[in-house]
């Protein structure tokens, strides 16, 4: 990371519950945390590897593992699946899109998948989110 980057105004970018934990013993270092929260937030509706992900840091799959989950508080799949989560509730509010699309376009590899992962992380499936966000819309 250069010296004139902006770190507290790219930490301000991020939702408070993905912020990472800067200087974490053990964890990533704050460029390598940078670059690896940009590329996921860029690549995330595709199917990604650990050793993908690692060599944005050019560790080793184990090391990148243990050091992403000190800085995030959560493992890297974890923090893909709730990217995913995060995007494809955001599709849920446009009535017109199918949630198969919905599906497809936030990275899971069926509805049913889909379905399953939100119900699971989130208590509701997207039928359930998504009359919530009409039912909030409305009034």
């Amino acid at each position: 990371m250069r010296r004139d980057d902006n770190v507290p105004a790219w930490l301000s970018e991020i939702p408070a519950e993905r912020r990472p934990l800067l200087n974490a013993r053990g964890g990533l270092s704050i460029s390598c945390t940078r670059l690896v929260q940009q590329f996921l937030s860029q690549n995330f509706s595709r199917k990604l590897s650990l050793a993908e992900m690692a060599a944005v840091c050019e560790l080793s799959p184990y090391h990148f593992a243990r050091a992403f989950s000190k800085t995030f508080g959560v493992s890297p799949h974890q923090y893909v699946v709730n990217l995913r989560l995060d995007f494809a509730e955001k599709l849920l509010a446009d009535r017109r899109m199918s949630i198969t699309d919905i599906a497809d376009l936030s990275g899971f590899s069926s509805q049913s998948h889909f379905t399953t992962t939100m119900k699971k992380y989130r208590n509701a499936t997207p039928q359930q989110v998504r009359a919530r966000q009409v039912r909030s819309r409305s009034g």
